[in-house]
């Protein structure tokens, strides 16, 4: 399986630290965020990533390079200064992503979710994996049923993690250029063609400074 790191965001709400640093390379405990994804993925066996480029995009490029020294591989999709949004970003670079289901981790979390569980999982046009919603996002995203079936409505809600498994079928629809996601997954949502399945242990969404902040004392404290 292929996956794919979202990396293409300015972080508005990471301001002062990404005038001049894209957010995955902002560091936590002495490491960027971005490494942290890589780590993970490679010890869940997903060795060829996909990085999406746009803000300062070079910079991500040039820190990690074509991946050996994480024992991965990884190819570039450059979506110019401005970038496409998350569905459009997925749209470009479906060509390096291949016709099967590929895993798609947001650069921006941090989580202790077993990624290698999702390996052998069998989807649609999307599995996602939710969270219970954060003080920072308490109304959630979505909503499933006992059978794992994926809502936009339904009680209770839960906040999208970042990380999910796509069939390369849910983006055929859509033309090149800019696209957002949510309106994509609510659509195949009312067809009953997502699943989702709840992730109750760590993750944190580092969205601010604050939150970085938070992560790396956590990364320092680990028992505390």
């Amino acid at each position: 399986m292929k996956a794919m790191i979202l990396a293409a965001g300015r972080g508005e709400r990471m301001r002062p630290l990404t005038e001049h640093t894209p957010k995955p390379l902002l560091k936590a405990a002495g490491k960027p965020l971005i490494e942290y994804t890589i780590e993970a993925l490679v010890a869940a066996g997903i060795t060829e990533i996909v990085i999406n480029l746009a803000y300062l995009g070079k910079q991500i490029q040039d820190y990690l390079g074509d991946g050996s020294r994480f024992q991965a591989y990884i190819s570039y999709s450059n979506e110019g200064e401005h970038g496409l949004e998350t569905a459009g970003g997925i749209k470009k670079a479906l060509p390096l992503l291949g016709d099967q289901p590929f895993l798609v981790v947001n650069a921006d979390i941090s989580c202790d979710f077993p990624l290698h569980t999702l390996l052998n999982q069998n989807i649609d046009l999307a599995h996602l994996v939710l969270v219970p919603n954060p003080s920072h996002h308490s109304a959630g995203d979505f909503s499933f049923n006992a059978d794992g079936i994926a809502a936009v409505e339904g009680s209770p809600k839960y906040t999208y993690s970042g990380i999910g498994l796509y069939h390369p079928d849910l983006f055929a629809s859509i033309p090149d250029g800019k696209s957002a996601l949510a309106p994509l997954l609510k659509q195949a949502m009312l067809a009953q063609r997502i699943s989702a399945e709840l992730q109750t242990g760590f993750w944190m969404d580092i969205g601010t400074p604050e939150r970085l902040a938070q992560l790396e004392h956590l990364l320092q404290n680990p028992h505390s």
